[in-house]
This record gives C-alpha cells, sequence and structure tokens, in this order.
C-alpha cells in the first residue's frame, strides 16, 4: 500500500512488537501504518526486524533528527508525509516533542483528526512494557517475556566457525554471531531455528553463554535434533522456554552426558509444538 494513502497511523518505538503494541495496531484499520521512531535502544527487534510481526508498513523516524521539535512541528510533519491523515494511535504514557514535553493531550489539541489513546495492557495483572520483557529475557524467564510479547522471542545471525569439537568430541552445533540484538541469560533452552531461507523451523537445544568447560569464549550454539543439517550462512533461533544455568563440568564425558540430557529435555518441551 502507497503511504500517500494512509489514514491512520500508530506511533511509537515499537521494540519488540509486544502485546500492548498490538493493540495499538488493532485501531488502525484497513489503510493504516505504524511510524517508529528509533531510539538508538531497540535490541529486541531491532533495525527492521519489526517487519516480521505485522502486515502494516513502518515508516522509520530517527528520534535525534525530531526530537528538536516543537509539538505544531511534529504534527505538520505527520501530515505532510501523510495527507490524508485522519486518526493517530498512541499509548497511554507516548511523549514526543522537543524535550519530550508533549503529551497524547497536546496531540489532540494539535491535530485536527481523530487521537486514540490504548490504555495499558495487562498480562495476569501485569503490566506489559519493552522493559519488562528485556528483564525476563535477561533472568533467563523466557517464557514469561514470550507471553507478554505474544509470540517466542527470536534473534537473528550470521553462522561462525566453531571451536571445533561439536562435531567430534560432543554434539554438531550452528554458532552464531548475533549483534544488535539482548541474549538470554548463559544456559540451555528449548528452541527452533530456521536456516538461511528456509520456510520451517526445526527444533533444537540452544545453548548461550560462556563456554566455561572447554575455551572459555562467549558462545551461541544450536544444535538441531534428529536431523542432519546441510551449511548454512545464517540462522534464526526462535526461543521456547529456559532448561537450565550455564555450568562447568570436570570434563568432556560429564559435558556430553549434560548436553544428551539437554537434547531430552527440549525434546519433551517441543514434542506437541511446531512453527
Amino acid at each position: 500500500m502507497a503511504l500517500s494513502k494512509v489514514d491512520a497511523i500508530a506511533i511509537g518505538g515499537f521494540d519488540g512488537m509486544h502485546a500492548g503494541h498490538q493493540k495499538l495496531f488493532n485501531e488502525l484499520g484497513k489503510n493504516g501504518a505504524i511510524v517508529v521512531i528509533e531510539t538508538g535502544y531497540a535490541n529486541l527487534t531491532p533495525g527492521r526486524e519489526r517487519e516480521h510481526y505485522t502486515h502494516y508498513p513502518i515508516l522509520y523516524y530517527s528520534l535525534d533528527d525530531i526530537r528538536h521539535l516543537e509539538g505544531e512541528e511534529f504534527v505538520a510533519l505527520l501530515k505532510e508525509r501523510f495527507p490524508h491523515l485522519r486518526k493517530i494511535v498512541v499509548g497511554y504514557d507516548f511523549h514526543f516533542g522537543k524535550n519530550r514535553r508533549y503529551s497524547h493531550a497536546n496531540l489532540g489539541e494539535l491535530f485536527s483528526g481523530e487521537v486514540k489513546v490504548i490504555d495499558q495492557v495487562c498480562i495476569e495483572n501485569d503490566s506489559v512494557h519493552s522493559h519488562k520483557i528485556r528483564s525476563k529475557i535477561q533472568i533467563g524467564d523466557l517464557s514469561g517475556a514470550n507471553r507478554f510479547l505474544g509470540h517466542n522471542y527470536a534473534i537473528k545471525g550470521t553462522v561462525i566457525k566453531g571451536q571445533g569439537i561439536g562435531k567430534t568430541d560432543l554434539v554438531p552445533t550452528i554458532n552464531l554471531e548475533c549483534p544488535g540484538y539482548l541474549l538470554p541469560y548463559e544456559g540451555v533452552y528449548a528452541a527452533f531455528v530456521r536456516l538461511d531461507s528456509e520456510e520451517h523451523y526445526h527444533p533444537c537445544v540452544v545453548f548461550v553463554g560462556h563456554r566455561v568447560t572447554t575455551d572459555g569464549s562467549y558462545a551461541v550454539e544450536c544444535h538441531v535434533l534428529d536431523e542432519n543439517i546441510p551449511s548454512c550462512e545464517r540462522a534464526s533461533i526462535s526461543f521456547v522456554k529456559f532448561l537450565r544455568k550455564n555450568q562447568k563440568f570436570e570434563s568432556l564425558e560429564s559435558l556430553k552426558k549434560a548436553i544428551s540430557d539437554d537434547i531430552l529435555n527440549a525434546r519433551r518441551e517441543l514434542i506437541h509444538l511446531s512453527l
């Protein structure tokens, strides 16, 4: 859809594209669009990764490019970009303009069309916010983070060379470098992985953290369950559940036994799920 036809927009940072954000998007209608204000701190859905969680077109503004605008100038910018704009949807805590001095109340005064304000969204009596999702990911509560997101937390990265002992002494893994993403708490996770441009996901077990039993380096390693996986250049990991903390083992044999248990536990978690 051409942005010139847009008659409703939702404005915000929208890192995570979580359940609260989706509430705003549900108000947009057929000719809606999303305006993302990039603060430079997005690490749940960095860059254009937000586009995987909506069918609406997204227009991006850097906060540094618009933070100097007074309220009237900000609204004028939106009306120039969207000449048929009739509705603006924002969250209850939305602020804009120079020094963030304008609120949704001011927006209602400055914009001649409808301003729809969405109250905070709560799940299990807890308000949904991106900073809470980050906190959950950082303590390994991927189940809680996913509940707030409304989808599995996912990271994407480039396949890199590992330490070389997985295939020979342990289990074969895909090693990833994932710049820009918030990485989960160090440990082992049940997950799904998609390779290169494949449409389907493979069940897997993922290790995130320092390889304290071997070379001590930080790694994101993924072992695909029950399949021989061809070489690939990129991969996307969709986290389902935290299995155990990172720990040091006395020998490679002890580590191999733990990995075998991890695989079994991941299989139990994923057997009835699919992506």
